[in-house]
């Protein structure tokens, strides 16, 4: 990892490695014990924690590792900037309408993150937008009445009708006609109750834009209307002389969006629809661009899909210049500009931290001076490679072993070989590869057959978590967070890693990473210690993560803490929430605990009787069993 040995590693040579100071968006730095600390902004200026410490004192509290860690100062932080943002762009430009943020409570609908955000997003009046029955029963406890709530998703009539007591009882709630056959009901349910709606209609527009989420833009997006079926729209509710409810138009390009040109050519064709709809005697005086504020997950402010090629300044300067560019030739008033910044607004909140239990080396044992006699051939001939590589082609010494390993393993397969010959054949064939390995940096060209050989002989470090639990959308669609150790930063990380999870699963796996240069097969890590924790935090994975989590293998929801940084650099722990026990999870699939314990009651009584264990043996096992469905399911030192 030391490219120099003569020159000792630093906490600085750290910081630049893992690029924390790139991706973490002035959150995030290392302190001079090594240590990676959270930065937060107050009245008195700026206050770091160590990770380190917070982690001490959630042990202290009997909670164990995997954990996930929020910071609430992160999250207001977030919806603050976010605020701040818009407001400083609406005043530079001389914008006549306002910014009213709204957050997908789809992104993280978890009550500590959601009464967070509208605590803290009431001094902004920034809302909440629903997608489903559940999310506006959950939303209309928590949003603050001048909070703007905006209704998406396909809505039935118990739907329509909650949303239409909220619009009565002050909230100013929008319903978003996502599909003409949602217009009728919201009609008659409307006139049934006497409570006059909001109403806004989400547009398909064809601006086609970059990143993993593309398919909410275009003519096949699977919500929002055509050009035909909003002049239907248009006609309906020009019929039920209803034409005044409409003053919201909506639209939505993809989450993650990294091209701010792809925003301004949406943003630009969405100002048309909203011309066109004043045209035809609409009120207006909303335009919700929806989602797509990116997270810079890589640090690289690249057109990258884990990265964004703006600022957040740039992004709402951006969106004022082109809406003001559309409406002020034509003389129209500016309408609230509405966005629905989720990942933006909680990924920095979320940490994931765990433990390391155990490390794969792919390294070769010490070996004999000589060959036994009688080795096989092939062995023989493989050990001669070794001799020779000083001497010879790396990439043909290194066709040449695995020839001769391939084949020996052939052999082994027909019986030709025994075990102990292909032990000592796989053995030699990794001297061969590590040595190889160790000389590629002082090649001038890698040839292309030996590009992958570090890869292929990195540890293997096995974590405490489950990648499907806690990381879903790393095997589910190739999302990268960045992962770091968060001590240990004073010394310099000499091996090269992935990270294998608990479960019994290939996916199961963290094999993308972030460093100074974008992106990478493996990790830097540490060596353990003995007797010393190695933990890893997995950062900007508070969007999406929590909620899409499964039950693989049956680990569920890890230990969960969140904390406030105090002005003088302390903290307080806010909420406590144990992690699933095992019977937990095994209730969410449909098994009754008690049941399971008296079903093994039986059995071991049943043991009893035929004299396989003792009264003493039984009452011992039964309080183990007990035990186990009380216990943590992730691992327990």
């Amino acid at each position: 990892m030391n490219s120099n040995p003569e020159k000792s590693w630093t906490v600085e040579d750290s910081a630049a490695l893992y690029g924390i100071r790139d991706w973490g968006a002035g959150h995030f730095d290392l302190s001079d014990k090594g240590e990676l600390t959270v930065k937060v902004r107050g009245p008195e200026g700026e206050a770091v924690v160590s990770l380190m410490d917070i982690v001490s004192g959630i042990e202290q509290r009997g909670h164990v590792m995997p954990l996930l860690l929020r910071i609430e100062n992160l999250l207001d932080a977030r919806i603050a900037l976010l605020n701040e943002s818009f407001r400083a762009a609406i005043a530079r430009a001389g914008y006549r309408g306002e910014y009213r943020g709204v957050f997908p409570v789809k992104v993280n609908q978890q009550c500590q993150v959601i009464e967070e955000i509208t605590r803290f997003g009431a001094r902004y009046g920034h809302g909440l937008e629903a997608g489903s029955k559940a999310e506006l029963v959950l939303a209309l406890a928590a949003l603050h009445e001048d909070g703007l709530l905006i209704l998406n998703g396909y809505k039935d009539r118990e739907f329509i009708d909650l949303g239409l007591w909220a619009r009565k009882l002050g909230y100013r709630c929008f319903f978003v006609i996502e599909s003409p056959a949602e217009l009728p009901l919201l009609v008659e349910r409307s006139k049934a109750l006497g409570i006059r709606p909001l109403i806004g209609a989400r547009v398909k527009v064809s601006a086609k834009v970059g990143g993993l989420w593309t398919e909410t833009s275009g003519d096949r997006s699977s919500f929002g209307l055509s050009s035909t079926q909003l002049i239907g729209v248009i006609d309906a509710l020009k019929s039920h002389d209803m034409l005044d409810c409409l003053q919201l138009l909506h639209c939505h390009l993809g989450s993650q969006i990294p091209d701010i040109q792809d925003i301004r050519a949406g943003v630009l064709e969405a100002c048309r629809y909203y011309v066109d709809l004043i045209g035809e005697g609409a009120p207006m005086g909303y335009l919700d661009l929806g989602g797509g504020l990116a997270v810079d997950y890589v640090g690289t402010r690249a057109n990258h899909v884990h990265s964004r090629n703006y600022s957040l300044d740039e992004y709402c300067a951006d969106i004022i210049d082109v809406v003001m560019s559309v409406l002020d030739p034509l003389g129209i008033s500016h309408p609230h500009i509405v966005t629905e910044s989720g990942r933006a607004t909680v990924a920095y909140s979320s940490i994931l931290l765990f433990n390391i239990l155990d490390v794969m080396h792919f390294e070769a044992a010490p070996l004999p001076d000589a060959l036994p006699s009688g080795a096989h051939d092939l062995v023989r001939a493989l050990f001669g490679v070794l001799e020779d590589l000083a001497t010879t082609d790396l990439q043909e010494s290194y066709n040449d072993a695995l020839y001769c390993r391939d084949e020996i393993r052939e052999l082994f397969k027909r019986g030709q070989v025994s075990l102990r010959e292909r032990s000592l054949a796989e053995n030699i064939f990794l001297a061969v590869a590590q040595h190889i390995a160790s000389r590629l940096d002082g090649l001038g060209k890698i040839p292309s057959g030996l590009a992958a050989l570090k890869e292929s002989l990195a540890d293997i470090y096995y974590g405490n978590f489950s990648v499907f639990q806690s990381l879903p959308d790393t095997w589910a669609i190739g999302q990268v967070f960045p992962v770091v150790p968060i001590h240990r930063h004073g010394e310099c990380p000499s091996r090269e890693g992935i990270i294998s999870d608990l479960t019994c699963d290939c996916d199961g796996k963290l094999d993308s990473f972030i460093n100074s240069h974008g992106e990478r097969n493996t990790l830097p890590l540490h060596p353990l210690k003995a007797g010393e924790e190695y933990i890893l935090g997995v950062f900007l994975m508070g969007a999406y993560q929590e909620t899409l989590g499964d039950l693989h293998n049956l680990f569920g929801d890890t230990n969960v803490v969140s904390v406030r940084i105090n002005g003088d650099g302390s903290f307080d722990v806010m909420k406590e929430i144990s992690g699933d026990s095992i019977a937990d999870v095994l209730s969410y699939v449909e098994y009754h605990p008690q049941t399971l314990f008296e079903n093994f009651r039986n059995t071991a009584e049943e043991a009893v009787r035929k004299g396989k264990i003792s009264l003493t043996e039984r009452q011992s096992l039964l309080e183990e069993y007990s035990a186990s469905l009380r216990g943590y399911t992730y691992f327990e030192k």
